[in-house]
């Protein structure tokens, strides 16, 4: 029996936040989704309050978190480790809120396709960790979340370069050059996201390899 497991069954604190925290994130990255594939106005407004609420949400999960290692002696792994992906799945979170607020403060005239392709792959990214996150608490499928951790890992690269394409192509051809940069802004934070997706698949690969 490996540590993992010796300890989950004890678990009735990290586990349960750990999966509302992954739960959050997909339904913060749907609101995105929804709020760049609608061309109404108010409703794309509405979903976007929606991201400001669970962001919000977010942050008192990973509080609640913060607060039990705190006051926690025995942890279901490394407190290094659920330091380091609670605070990548947050700042998923985070810089999805950012992107969706500066949507709506900016007033972006479009929302480009890539801003689009990008809001699905976190949404697809997010989905995924949440898959992953669930399997720590009985840790038996462990493929899985090496699965996920290699899907993100492509899913990255993918948005780094849906990003770098759009980039280029803003330089070429926007006249306006606050819009250029306002939509450089929006497609960065997107892409950042992807990057802590990133970031929290390397914490649940290493969480594998020393409790596998």
């Amino acid at each position: 029996m490996n540590i993992l497991s010796f300890f989950s069954p004890k678990d009735k604190l990290f586990q349960p936040l750990f999966e509302q925290a992954g739960s959050n994130l997909v339904k913060i990255s749907e609101a995105l989704v929804e709020a760049v594939t609608t061309t109404d106005l108010t409703q794309r407004k509405e979903r976007i309050k929606e991201v400001e609420k669970l962001e919000q949400t977010g942050d008192d999960i990973t509080h609640a978190i913060f607060l039990g290692l705190e006051k926690t002696f025995i942890t279901p792994f490394d407190r290094e480790d659920i330091h380091s992906l609670v605070g990548a799945l947050d700042d998923i979170a985070d810089y999805i809120y950012a992107a969706g607020m500066n949507i709506d403060l900016y007033h972006i005239k479009t929302v480009n396709k890539a801003m689009i392709h990008l809001a699905q792959l976190l949404f697809d990214m997010c989905t995924d960790l949440e898959s992953a996150i669930k399997e720590l608490r009985a840790f038996k499928d462990t493929q899985l979340i090496a699965d996920v951790c290699l899907r993100i890992n492509a899913g990255e690269a993918k948005a780094d370069h849906i990003c770098n394409t759009a980039l280029a192509g803003l330089f070429d051809d926007e006249q306006d050059a606050i819009e250029l940069i306002k939509q450089k802004e929006v497609l960065q934070m997107l892409e950042m996201a992807a990057d802590k997706c990133d970031d929290a698949a390397n914490v649940l690969e290493a969480i594998l390899i020393k409790n596998a």
